[in-house]
């Protein structure tokens, strides 16, 4: 559960009741949690296995229906107001200094209107995160995207699983902002489970969880885990889709497996690392230029699975496996 506090949710829903005149009972709150990465953060994009855990805090967006197609967005955290309709065609975003905060809810309308999905209302809101948390590395864009896109999904009578909102959210970053991500944050946010470390197998969209036994659990007070986690923030912040240092990184993981499988003869598979053989790695690497990041890869993949064999030591349970289809 998100706690940033009941005094916070108390703000958002009043905050909805000044814009939209409405009666409070009538807003709803949409609460998509921050996001925390022990292990392969950046190797989701190219299929690799991943672990995430969300926190308990995160972004609230309290809403309500408008009259007809129109969105009306206030945020805690930005000045201004967003005014767009649903029925209005969204165009990708050509540059990235075009990019506001308004633009994730633009995006939400744009990835559902792709995706086939009829809109007709708008919603009035409110949205707010914790202040100072933005761009910190926490997955705050990705919790604003999936916000977006369950308040315009609840008014519009959509109802969609979380792996169809997976790969909605994807869009978002991906085709209307160009942030060449992968499925890591939008899975983590939709799919963890409180007191599990959640692994995603990025190429095959599968996440194992891994629980506690119930003599750790019984061993720790109400509503506690048997460990604590230690969040460090250095107050820089970096806001992805307008840096294109990442989407670089990308390409140079794409151009190095396009030309590993090229020389084992596999050119019709999809060039991005996971499809990479080890053994194929060792015989032609001379080939490559971004040698290390091939090895990065394979490191930080050795490693969750290490890491699962450990945390299971640490806390026996059960390794539950869901597959998603």
């Amino acid at each position: 559960m998100i706690s940033n506090g009941k005094p916070h949710l108390d703000t958002v829903r009043k905050k909805v009741v000044e814009i939209s005149g409405r009666d409070e009972q009538e807003v709803m709150v949409a609460a998509c949690p921050y996001r925390i990465c022990p292990l392969g953060a950046h190797i989701d994009h190219q299929g690799g296995v991943v672990t995430a855990m969300t926190i308990n805090y995160g972004v609230l967006l309290g809403f309500v229906p408008s009259n007809g197609s129109e969105v009306l967005l206030h945020s805690g955290q930005f000045e201004g107001a967003i005014r767009f309709r649903v029925d209005d065609l969204q165009k990708p975003i050509d540059k990235p200094e075009n990019i506001n905060w308004g633009s994730y809810a633009k995006g939400a309308v744009s990835a559902l209107q792709n995706s086939g999905y009829d809109l007709r209302k708008g919603i009035i809101g409110y949205i707010s995160g914790v202040k100072g948390l933005d761009s910190s590395g926490l997955s705050s864009s990705a919790a604003v995207g999936i916000a977006y896109l369950l308040a315009l999904e609840h008014v519009n009578d959509l109802v969609i699983s979380p792996v169809d909102n997976i790969q909605l959210d994807k869009y978002i970053e991906n085709k209307y902002l160009g942030l060449e991500n992968g499925i890591l944050d939008p899975s983590a946010i939709l799919l963890s489970r409180y007191g599990y470390l959640t692994f995603m197998d990025c190429k095959t969209a599968s996440p194992s969880y891994v629980c506690f036994s119930e003599l750790n659990k019984s061993q720790q007070p109400q509503g506690q885990l048997p460990f604590k986690i230690l969040l460090a923030f250095s107050g820089l912040q970096h806001n992805l889709p307008k840096k294109r240092g990442y989407n670089t990184r990308v390409s140079e993981c794409k151009e190095a497996a396009r030309a590993l499988l090229h020389a084992s003869g596999c050119e019709d598979t999809p060039n991005i690392l996971c499809n990479v053989d080890p053994v194929v790695y060792e015989t032609q690497k001379v080939i490559i230029t971004f040698r290390s990041i091939f090895l990065s890869f394979s490191c930080h993949s050795n490693t969750i699975y290490s890491c699962s064999v450990y945390w299971k030591k640490i806390f026996p349970g059960e390794l539950n496996t869901t597959f998603l289809k």
